[in-house]
């Protein structure tokens, strides 16, 4: 209403005083976060040129957080602004043990804002360490099913806001565009001799990755196909071969190893419908594909590379057998200097029971021979 003007009769006006200057301010410094990062490098994996087909990893590594979890985190900073749900003084919380955190606690100090980690009291001190540098606070609980719960709980307590990341994930990013990876994927395989990949190969820890891409392709009309890749102790892949989105992992299951992927339920940012294969990997896999590729790369990469990378060298397997050509795109979740003392550690493998020589036997003699040979006949 113009200033000066009375409401029409049998009207009530009642306006609220809102200040937006802070929140425009820390939109500001978010989106400057962002346009002071150049865009993450696209390497080719080393596969034979006579094959026809070629791998790309999408380094999400260099990001300055060093996991692909910050474009996660930048996205549901700028979406609880926008919502009006993050303001002056609030306290933010999340239920994460990983790279989620500690990409969050990076950008809740970049706004000068209260940070707290919800986890498990198992929650490893490298990552613990990494959330704390950030400024964050880390919060535990003994069962790591409260966690959603427990956060809830502290931001009603604070009169915080809980990010929830597992559900909003897949509504946080815009898929249409505005830089997402999706987008970032397509731009940089343009030049290249199969520009259009017939596959996207990732692992799924809230959804929302394979929920943006998975829309972004039908909304760009590519042919392309999305492939999530699933742990062991994890409910996804159950949950989507069998159309129930109630699948949870057994409470007695030790939960995924694999992390930053993995989860006991299937979380609401996961959408099924956008996804059009599944590939369950063991953890001895996952680990081999990591240890293999950062000996051929040069590139130290994590637990979650490797299942991805296992997924993706059995879908060019079967492109191959199938006489076809075309690219392959998954990604460099986060690094392999966070996991020293775990995957990278032959006596944490021995305890956990986890025998990589078979499965770095297959990755051996497909990259050397074309021919796919699952461990065990399987």
């Amino acid at each position: 209403m113009s200033p000066g003007r009375e409401p029409p009769r049998g009207c009530r006006e009642v306006r609220r005083s809102h200040d937006r200057s802070w929140v425009d301010e820390a939109v500001r410094k978010v989106e400057a976060d962002s346009n002071r990062s150049a865009d993450t490098h696209l390497h080719v994996f080393p596969l034979p040129e006579s094959w026809d087909v070629d791998l790309y990893l999408k380094d999400e590594s260099v990001h300055p957080t060093g996991s692909l979890k910050h474009r996660l985190a930048r996205s549901l900073f700028l979406y609880a602004l926008c919502n009006g749900w993050v303001d002056e003084g609030s306290t933010v919380i999340e239920a994460s043990s990983g790279s989620t955190a500690v990409s969050e606690a990076y950008f809740a100090r970049l706004l000068g804002l209260p940070f707290v980690a919800v986890m498990p009291r198992s929650t490893s001190r490298n990552k613990i360490d990494l959330i704390e540098l950030h400024g964050g606070r880390c919060h535990f609980v003994d069962d790591p099913r409260r966690m959603y719960d427990e956060a809830r709980r502290l931001a009603a307590e604070t009169g915080g806001h809980y990010m929830d990341q597992f559900t909003y994930a897949e509504r946080a990013t815009d898929w249409r565009g505005n830089n997402n990876i999706a987008e970032s994927i397509f731009a940089q395989l343009s030049l290249e001799r199969h520009p259009v990949p017939e596959w996207v190969v990732v692992g799924a820890g809230t959804g929302g990755t394979s929920a943006t891409i998975g829309r972004f392709v039908r909304y760009r009309r590519h042919h392309t196909r999305v492939c999530v890749v699933d742990p062991e102790n994890s409910a996804f892949f159950e949950g989507w071969s069998t159309s129930d989105p109630d699948v949870t992992v057994p409470p007695e299951s030790r939960g995924s190893r694999i992390e930053g992927i993995g989860r006991p339920r299937v979380e609401p940012s996961f959408l099924p419908s956008v996804v059009d294969a599944m590939v369950a990997v063991p953890d001895a896999a996952s680990v081999a594909a990591m240890r293999w590729c950062s000996a051929l790369t040069g590139r130290l990469v994590g637990g979650s590379t490797g299942t991805a990378l296992w997924g993706a060298l059995r879908l060019i397997a079967g492109m191959r057998e199938a006489g076809d050509a075309g690219s392959v795109v998954t990604l460099v979740s986060d690094g392999g200097e966070r996991y020293a003392d775990t995957y990278y550690d032959d006596g944490w493998l021995a305890t956990q029971g986890i025998d990589v020589t078979p499965y770095a036997a297959t990755l051996e003699a497909f990259h050397e021979t074309g021919a796919w040979t699952e461990p065990g006949g399987s």
